[in-house]
């Protein structure tokens, strides 16, 4: 049996529908945020400023042109808050009410692209890669597009690990998120490669300038962290004013005029929100109308002058986080490392096996997120029992136990096979720490230190969780080799079964006359 590769598994890189936009500010002693006078402090939110006043209230008159908000009644207003820009509320707001309601005409989705003058180029694209395209063309064409007021407010980075340089990235090294931050990466130099060779260089008249991978990248980035769950995959749609909602939770590093840092803090905002999308929904915009809105309301009561704030990616690890947003989560559960674990093609048994597996809601591969504090995951021990059967054991993969091997698994099968996954998993958690460059022990010292910086400390933090999981790991399972010789393995079973074993565990044999 070959080593689990440990090994991350999510297609981070294909802007499926698990996200929603960026993370939040500081509690001030009503519970609410403190709403930072933008004249008086520059933030940084995640790596960019933010943008200037003249470009909010650009953005703001720009909407209420169009009609989305009205600039005298409006319940809530974009403003500065500590890490950037978010939606303040202009009075106090009651649990549940409507605070924006964005029609889909405001909306940036395939259908916005399909009617743009590259539409007819697109056709074939992926939605995001659609989407990104749209995005740089408005983006260069200056105040000339319709959507500049919009596009002028977005950051120019973020501390997603997606923009971090070589030499920052050295600090995740041996982590799952440099393995997803690489892939990621890679993955959109391959659609950048494809859709230059196929769209932008030949078609020039209709880019103003020069797309670079850089730029493709950035609005990768933007299409990451913005846009709501539901609303993305084929589904993907940015939503102005709606996406400077922030998450419940966030990192941010607070500057006063002259740029110098001078706190940073990290913060849990709203433990007590536990579900996303009760705090938005896409509905008709009228009785008689078939156009859509996007329509977000507050999940608790808010104070005049305090910012809204939803709860999202919820099941989300820090490692994604730190990948889609640039932050990470104090919590110790939302730490999690993946275990993949496969059926080798050269396994005599490959055939049966993949069938078994299959025939179990499972694959060739499988990953299994261990999370910290949390128990191994069910089909985890049942899995790897399947991948290391062999020997004397392969009797289990006959047709005639195909209906019930499964219900086998979930037990041990014998002290061989038991004592193979104990050996390969503990195996595979030394040789995954020794890629590290750093101990437990030597991380911690710098997180009690503190004045990390926000690239730095969201390293650490990683560094420590996954460090912290493969313990955990290996300390599962090397409890089960200490119990290996007490565990009721296949055969003693079968005998109970047939009643062959007495109440002292012995074999009982009869004798014929």
């Amino acid at each position: 049996m070959a080593l689990p590769r440990f090994l991350p598994h999510s297609s981070s890189c294909l802007l499926s529908p698990l996200h929603n936009p960026w993370p939040l500010s500081l509690l001030n002693a009503a519970g609410g945020r403190r709403i930072v006078d933008g004249s008086a402090v520059r933030v940084r939110i995640r790596g960019s400023l933010a943008p200037p006043e003249s470009a909010v209230a650009d953005f703001w008159q720009w909407m209420s042109k169009k009609g989305a908000v009205s600039a005298s009644s409006a319940v809530v207003k974009p403003g500065f808050v500590p890490e950037g820009l978010g939606l303040v509320a202009q009075r106090d707001i009651p649990r549940n009410e409507v605070v924006v309601e964005i029609p889909k005409s405001l909306w940036i989705d395939a259908d916005t692209v399909a009617a743009s003058e590259i539409g007819r180029l697109c056709g074939g694209l992926r939605p995001w890669v659609a989407i990104a395209l749209f995005l740089l063309r408005e983006k260069a064409l200056g105040q000339a597009s319709p959507w500049h007021p919009y596009l002028n407010i977005l950051p120019t980075t973020t501390n997603s690990t997606l923009f971090w340089p070589e030499g920052e990235l050295s600090e995740i090294q041996g982590t799952q998120l440099l393995s997803t931050t690489i892939g990621a990466k890679d993955y959109v130099e391959s659609e950048f490669t494809k859709v230059e060779g196929e769209v932008i260089l030949p078609n020039k008249d209709l880019f103003p300038s020069a797309i670079t991978l850089p730029d493709f990248l950035w609005a990768f980035g933007m299409l990451r962290s913005r846009a709501f769950s539901r609303l993305r995959g084929e589904n993907l749609a940015l939503v102005p004013l709606a996406d400077l909602v922030r998450s419940s939770l966030f990192q941010v590093v607070q500057l006063d005029e002259t740029l110098n840092i001078i706190t940073e803090i990290l913060i849990n905002h709203s433990s007590n929100i536990t579900v996303e999308e009760s705090s938005w929904e896409i509905k008709g915009k009228g009785l008689f109308s078939r156009e859509l809105i996007f329509s977000l309301r507050t999940p608790a009561y808010l104070k005049s002058g305090e910012q809204v704030y939803i709860q999202f990616d919820m099941g989300k690890s820090n490692a994604d986080l730190a990948l889609d947003y640039g932050f990470v989560d104090p919590r110790p559960d939302r730490d999690a490392y993946t275990l993949t674990l496969e059926i080798s093609e050269s396994d005599p048994f490959y055939g049966d096996k993949l069938d078994i597996a299959e025939s179990n809601g499972l694959a060739e591969t499988a990953y299994f997120d261990v999370v910290q504090g949390h128990t191994l995951p069910p089909l985890m021990l049942p899995y790897l029992r399947l991948v290391a059967l062999g020997g004397t054991d392969a009797f289990l993969l006959e047709s005639i136990f195909r209906n019930s091997v499964w219900d086998h698994l979930e037990l041990p099968v014998s002290r061989a096979n038991e004592e193979t996954i104990c050996r390969v998993v503990r195996d595979a958690c030394k040789s995954a720490l020794s890629g590290y460059g750093t101990t437990i022990e030597e991380d911690e010292k710098l997180m009690e230190r503190g004045n990390l910086g926000e690239r730095l400390g969201i390293a650490v933090r990683i560094r420590v969780g996954e460090k912290k999981l493969l313990r955990q790991i290996d300390d599962a399972f090397r409890d089960r080799e200490s119990e290996l010789d007490g565990l009721e393995y296949y055969q003693e079973r079968r005998l109970k079964d047939l009643g062959l074993v007495g109440e002292q565990g012995e074999i009982i044999f009869w004798e014929t006359k």
